[in-house]
């Protein structure tokens, strides 16, 4: 039966019951309550803390880049790669250092740095655009079977003229003239045409044999 059948009095003593009865379950849904909303707050303002730390230590690998303190780099890199590992800082330093290492001609080392950062990538579009950078580093490494690896594992529409661009290098490495071939014609088809590196790409494949066969 609703309260409001009971006169004023009747009424306050089945309330005054309830409370008695129930302020137990009252009090511990408050705490829980209330435990969630703190242990929310608490744990969103550590998440941001430790975001913080990470970008201050992002911040470090890059000046000493910038000045080229190649030492220095690498230790900043060392410590979010120890203590920021789930962070993008994390895995932009190791590709800082990854391209360093490449345009000094240190394919092994870049090799690494890419592949930590590719394993710890959280987006998708990220850890593919690390892949194809991958394999452009083992192209350069003189290592055609890994690059052609590394390409088989991005699925990202976006680099799908990269992509057949460099499988051409690969066979085209191997010796596999015609398959070499068949792939800077998809490059060619994916292309926009007014794409800078059409000319390279078309020379590329006027320099392979006629016949298309595997070369000597």
């Amino acid at each position: 039966m609703a309260f409001d059948v009971y006169d004023d009095y009747e009424q306050g003593e089945r309330v005054r019951k309830w409370l008695v009865d129930n302020w137990i379950s009252i009090v511990l849904g408050l705490g829980i309550g209330l435990g969630l909303v703190f242990g929310w707050q608490k744990w969103q303002s550590h998440k941001q803390g430790y975001l913080i730390q990470a970008a201050t230590q992002y911040d470090l690998m890059s000046q000493a880049l910038d000045k080229n303190d190649v030492t220095e780099a690498k230790v900043a890199t060392g410590v979010l790669t120890q203590e920021f590992p789930d962070t993008v800082y994390a895995v932009m330093a190791k590709g800082a250092l990854a391209a360093r290492a490449a345009r000094q001609g240190d394919y092994p080392s870049a090799e690494v740095d890419l592949s930590w950062a590719g394993t710890h990538a959280n987006m998708p579009s990220l850890k593919d655009l690390l892949q194809v950078r991958l394999a452009r580093v083992q192209l350069a490494a003189g290592q055609a079977k890994q690059a052609l690896s590394s390409l088989k594992k991005v699925n990202h529409d976006d680099y799908q003229a990269q992509m057949a661009n460099l499988r051409g290098d690969a066979e085209a490495q191997l010796g596999n003239q015609g398959k070499a071939r068949q792939a800077y014609k998809e490059a060619l088809l994916l292309l926009p045409a007014g794409a800078a590196n059409r000319n390279l790409l078309q020379m590329k494949l006027e320099n392979l044999t006629p016949n298309g066969t595997k070369s000597r």
